[in-house]
């Protein structure tokens, strides 16, 4: 993000540029075991009790990865009906798109011109029905043939459906071969795909490694293994986003720095960078050998360079095919909904960069989904708190004006329906009705009262990250803004959409090529190869040692430049987060140690802290000052403890004078932590999974502390395994947050809360349905992003791997 980079100044810039220029491609061998190198020819090998069920897999990195969406997906039948119906919607559109402005009469079918049934020389005035306003099907056919340019884009429409079908044919044989694995090798029949969890299955594959030696280079696959095949380029973009390389940033007059990502340009850069002709991977899994000398930088760079350029100018000569296709695709999407639902378009989403920024080092989808899906409730509420006075006083009158005439016309209606076979009256009813709907959108509650710096804490509670810019500053509409660009609107998610076919190819051209030598520093400088792997990138080894950050409690554990540090705690949130998904996982000796002296840390803190029976006890409290609906389980414990400095503050409890200091969210997360049963993330730590033959040994925590026996009976004990993992890395995410905080103010008195100031401790600035007006801070750069719905842009994964 910007703010993690935007204030480095000239010198520390020119010390990254030379620590670019020097660094090396390094080979990395397993800590675990010495095995032989190389992974050009076959990577799997099946028993032959298992031989005669599938072909010998010779890309372990599309295997895994056809394996992990076949459980995503709901087996073969939803795979294969989702793959017919995207055909069928595809050539739908084209054709009806065809016949709505070939085949039809609109003169007669607005009643412009009247008809004559009976042939006579007197007009017919009877009633126009749909038949009369259809054209023949010669007469169709040759008003198609006459327009050049319909002919054209109907000759591309059919060769990239020609294309699709090819490729969802060959998806379909390879996916037939993955059901028959995960029925024959995995024993998971295909009715109770949908009870194993992602965990459970990916248990049976580390035992099918131990039982018949799929990969021949390894005799044991880890969790990390499986991860780095399937995240393999994802990685790489995140830890570019992270280090500000991509994308590109402008500053626009009026709307100030911005950054524009679509799903169209992020499928041109993964073309360029990993999977293209002329990429900088030779394959799935190795990067080419000029770009792992450092002596071939320049040239490469001017080839990468060129190739940018190229395809810029391809991306410019499909603009109009792609860019009527996104129209004819939005339209058909969305003009339903919007009139249905006028105020969808103000609903929020996770904007493509921000799921980028947001993601964890080696996190799959649906653990990321998951994440935002349980932070994007505190995530609106915040964003909810903020108000225009000028807007809502424009709103307000707009929808006076508009609602008093649509009252009218609803009144004449309903006394004479003959009103409406006016000309246009059903029309301004409908447009009527949808500015009041929109305006009423922009008219706060009056009777809501909100915290913002508490729902903020609330936000990072599940997203994990947040720019140290934001802390203490809730309330300015400087943070707003760039929270708005992680997580914005629906309506300019569409936008930026419509606009992609156009601003991609410049932005190619243009901005991107200046990039292109800090992009294959990068590759070269984080790229490192792992025996039985291939080439990954080295943050995805979450090493604290050559990538932890010393303001991240890695202090003394680090050797890495400030070049070589992850940004904003990644890689010391992307361990804690991997190590509590993948109990089971054995971390490299360095990031053990990371994880020993947090844990002792944690303990050290929760003994100064009450105790944590006494702090959950005040969820409902704790719930009601974050405006939560509920506080059910983890949501009510993660209230109690961000609503504890305030409560310590503000005398709503009673301050134990046996500790120091007032609690502080750090202390109340330490103490509730530490009161879990199951210990911190360690190679002591039971599997995650009750799969046969792993049977799981981690223990749940004291689950009456947190979760209700209505709840415990409801669910399984996977499901209670995800929610207690998923409120530990919330709680594990406020703590870090709170001590990194802590370090960078400095010795001196604790900070009391996450975000308030040394001291006497103070409550947090109350709005009501409005933010405090915003001071002249510096403003950062934050991007904006989206067009595929989640699961389109898993869909695109997919295809990738079957290219």
């Amino acid at each position: 993000m910007a703010a993690a980079a935007g204030a480095d100044g000239c010198p520390r810039q020119a010390s990254r540029r030379a620590m670019a220029e020097q660094g090396e491609y390094h080979r990395l061998e397993d800590f675990e075991e010495d095995s032989p190198p190389g992974e050009e020819e076959l990577l799997v090998h099946v028993t032959e009790g298992l031989q005669d069920s599938w072909h010998h897999i010779k890309n372990l990195d599309n295997f895994f990865t056809k394996i992990y969406h076949f459980h995503q997906k709901n087996g073969f039948a939803c795979m294969m009906l989702s793959d017919v119906f995207e055909l069928v919607q595809f050539l739908f559109v084209v054709t009806f798109s065809t016949f709505l402005l070939c085949c039809v009469e609109y003169d007669v079918l607005f009643a412009n011109r009247p008809l004559n049934h009976t042939g006579g020389t007197a007009p017919d005035r009877s009633k126009v029905t749909l038949p009369d306003a259809i054209l023949p099907a010669p007469q169709c056919a040759q008003r198609i043939q006459a327009s050049g340019w319909i002919i054209f884009l109907l000759v591309m429409a059919a060769a990239f459906w020609l294309y699709r079908l090819v490729k969802v044919l060959c998806s379909l044989l390879s996916y037939w071969e993955i059901r028959t694995f995960y029925i024959k090798a995995l024993n998971i029949p295909s009715e109770a795909l949908c009870n194993y969890s992602w965990q459970e299955v990916q248990a049976r594959l580390i035992s099918l490694q131990r039982q018949q030696q799929m990969c021949v280079h390894k005799r044991e696959l880890t969790e990390l293994d499986i991860y780095h095949r399937i995240l393999r380029f994802k990685n790489y973009t995140v830890a570019m986003v992270n280090k500000s390389l991509l994308p590109v940033r402008f500053h626009l007059p009026l709307l100030g720095p911005v950054v524009f990502l679509t799903q169209g340009l992020k499928y041109n850069l993964e073309l360029l960078l990993f999977w293209g002709p002329g990429s900088l991977f030779q394959n799935k899994w190795s990067l080419r050998p000029q770009c792992k000398r450092a002596g071939a930088r320049r040239e490469l760079a001017q080839r990468l360079a060129r190739t940018m350029v190229l395809v810029g100018l391809a991306n410019l000569l499909l603009c109009p095919c792609v860019l009527v296709w996104q129209l004819l695709y939005a339209f058909f999407s969305y003009a339903e909904v919007i009139k249905r639902e006028p105020g969808s378009l103000g609903a929020r989403r996770w904007s493509l960069y921000g799921r980028h920024y947001l993601r964890h080092f080696n996190e799959l989808n649906h653990e990321l989904q998951a994440r935002l899906s349980r932070g994007y409730k505190p995530a609106t509420k915040y964003m909810n708190s903020f108000t225009s006075p000028l807007l809502t006083v424009l709103a307000k009158n707009v929808g006076f004006f508009a609602g008093s005439i649509l009252a009218v016309l609803i009144v004449l209606t309903v006394y004479d329906e003959d009103v409406l076979t006016v000309q246009h009256i059903l029309t301004a009813i409908t447009l009527l009705g949808l500015v009041v709907t929109v305006a009423r959108s922009f008219i706060p509650d009056e009777h809501t009262v909100w915290c913002p710096e508490q729902l903020l804490q609330r936000v990072l509670a599940h997203i994990h990250y947040m720019p140290d810019h934001w802390q203490g500053n809730a309330s300015r509409s400087e943070t707003r803004s760039e929270m708005a660009q992680l997580f914005q609107y629906k309506a300019v998610f569409i936008l930026e959409e419509l606009l992609s076919p156009i601003l991609t190819p410049l932005i190619l051209i243009f901005a991107l090529p200046s990039r292109a030598l800090d992009i294959v520093d990068f590759f070269r400088n984080f790229t490192v190869e792992v025996v039985g792997v291939g080439d990954i990138c080295s943050f995805a080894q979450l090493d604290i040692r050559n990538h932890g950050n010393p303001q991240w409690l890695s202090a003394g554990q680090t050797e890495a430049s400030v070049y070589q540090q992850a940004e904003n705690g990644k890689t010391e949130l992307s361990l804690m987060h991997f190590a509590i998904t993948n109990p089971r996982w054995q971390p490299p000796p360095q990031s053990e140690l990371f994880l020993s002296q947090l844990k002792e840390k944690v303990q050290q803190d929760a003994a100064a802290a009450p105790p944590a029976q006494r702090i959950l006890a005040e969820g409902p409290l704790g719930a009601s000052l974050l405006s939560e609906d509920s506080a059910a389980a983890p949501d009510g414990l993660l209230a109690s403890v961000l609503a504890r400095p305030i409560f310590s503050a503000s005398g709503l409890v009673s301050w134990d004078r046996r500790f120091t200091q007032p609690c502080s969210a750090a202390s109340a997360a330490a103490s509730v932590l530490a009161s879990l049963a199951s210990s911190l993330p360690g190679p002591a730590r039971g599997p995650a999974t009750d799969s046969p033959g792993c049977h799981s040994d981690r223990r749940l925590p004291e689950e009456s502390l947190f979760l209700s026996e209505s709840r415990l009976r409801s669910l399984s004990r996977s499901a209670l395994i995800t929610e207690v993992a998923s409120a530990e890395m919330s709680l594990h995410a406020i703590y870090l947050h709170e001590l990194h905080q802590q370090q960078q103010q400095g010795p001196g008195p604790q900070a009391v809360g996450v975000w308030m100031a040394t001291g006497a401790p103070k409550l947090p600035s109350m709005t009501a349905g409005s933010a405090a007006r915003a001071s002249q801070a510096q403003h950062r750069e934050m991007p904006l992003g989206g067009w595929a719905e989640e699961e389109e842009e898993e869909e695109e994964e997919e295809e990738q791997t079957t290219t």
